[in-house]
């Protein structure tokens, strides 16, 4: 497949210019002027740790900001390759961290999934009725396996096997099938596409960090029957854990999404095993910017009002930024706000519980309702 030999080529070119990088006794040159790797990895902090290597994955600084090291248009522009990375590389990470989530080098990350916490808030009837879809997704990676940039092909292997034990004991409603992608027929990839389900390669983000190395051995799609609980194995982390439904009844969608987390977790204790969890950064993931709940719960809803012109769709934006809530066109991140329906989502992660950004997403919704009526 030319895409996969492409993205082997890109990955192979990323470790020669790393392994030049390595040997050197300066300091690379990242690419990415704006980035927060450009800013943080000062020379004197790469020099501390350019031959240090990880012991889950024997990762080093330099393989972790592959992509502002060879892109130019990264942001933050740093991936760990596992979860040591956090601790071993932290005079480069925390900065990052702080500076990204505005966070203080003392805080402390609080997990809350109960979903009893929740019964005080919800989307008021008429905001309910114009929601015409909710998705609530979170990422999690277990302590032991390298994270995507880092996990070596034996790793991804076996994690997949524990992933389908994990999804063969699920019951009732959270029941399904998982669609390994070596090998997949045509009949179910087209299936899964149609549904929006699929993941795929060919992101350059990804190529450079490492991420699509043996793709697609050891990744896979798992959906209950209803298609309201869908899990990602082995893509930028090792799971994406998502529940959705049409309508908007959030507080389901949040139930079932912490139902199908304690039952993998029941499966992962049983094998003495446990998702990366750090008390500063909560639920480990590869991006430092999931850090935390991972978690983004989000609405499509119509609000043709604010459609209406550029100054009402700015508008939009600054009222979503001033409560913490992110608007995106309803077709992801860069399709453009262009028809009357957005996503509206949780714009943090860390810092916060799971329950206190589904509050604030289901609060800002009910107060974007009502402004967008007196724009219709």
């Amino acid at each position: 497949n030319e895409c996969h030999f492409y993205s082997l080529f890109l990955f192979l070119l990323a470790t020669v210019l790393l392994k030049m990088a390595e040997e050197k006794s300066t300091m690379p040159e990242v690419k990415s002027k704006s980035s927060l790797v450009y800013k943080h990895m000062t020379a004197e902090r790469f020099q501390k740790y350019k031959d240090h290597k990880t012991a889950t994955s024997q990762a080093t600084l330099a393989q972790c900001a592959a992509c502002a090291l060879q892109l130019d248009n990264q942001h933050v522009g740093i991936y760990a390759a596992d979860a040591d990375c956090y601790e071993d590389f932290k005079e480069v990470f925390d900065p990052i961290i702080e500076e990204y989530h505005n966070v203080s080098s003392d805080s402390v990350h609080k997990s809350n999934m109960n979903v009893e916490d929740l019964k005080d808030v919800d989307l008021e009837p008429a905001a309910k009725e114009a929601v015409i879809s909710t998705r609530i997704r979170v990422g999690r990676n277990v302590l032991g396996y390298g994270l995507s940039p880092g996990i070596t092909k034996q790793q991804r292997l076996e994690f997949e096997a524990l992933m389908k034990e994990a999804f063969a004991s699920l019951e009732g409603d959270l029941a399904g099938t998982y669609y390994p992608l070596l090998g997949m027929n045509e009949e179910t990839r087209l299936q899964l596409v149609n549904d929006h389900f699929l993941f795929k390669s060919g992101d350059p983000n990804l190529q450079i960090a490492g991420m699509e190395r043996d793709w697609p051995e050891g990744r896979g799609i798992f959906h209950n029957a209803a298609k309201t609980f869908l899990v990602w194995v082995n893509e930028e982390d090792q799971l994406r854990i998502i529940s959705m439904q049409k309508g908007g009844d959030v507080k389901a969608v949040f139930e079932r999404l912490a139902r199908g987390i304690a039952a993998i977790e029941k499966v992962l204790a049983g094998k003495g095993k446990q998702f990366a969890f750090h008390p500063r950064f909560g639920y480990i993931h590869s991006c430092p910017t999931n850090l935390g709940t991972g978690m983004r719960a989000s609405v499509h809803i119509d609000l043709s009002g604010f459609a209406k012109s550029t100054e009402n769709r700015t508008q939009l934006k600054t009222l979503c930024s001033e409560r913490g809530l992110q608007p995106r066109g309803a077709h992801g991140e860069s399709s453009g706000e262009t028809g009357s329906v957005f996503d509206i989502s949780n714009k943090h992660r860390l810092g916060y519980t799971e329950v206190e950004l589904v509050k604030t997403m289901i609060n800002g919704v009910n107060m974007l309702y009502k402004e967008n009526a007196k724009l219709a």
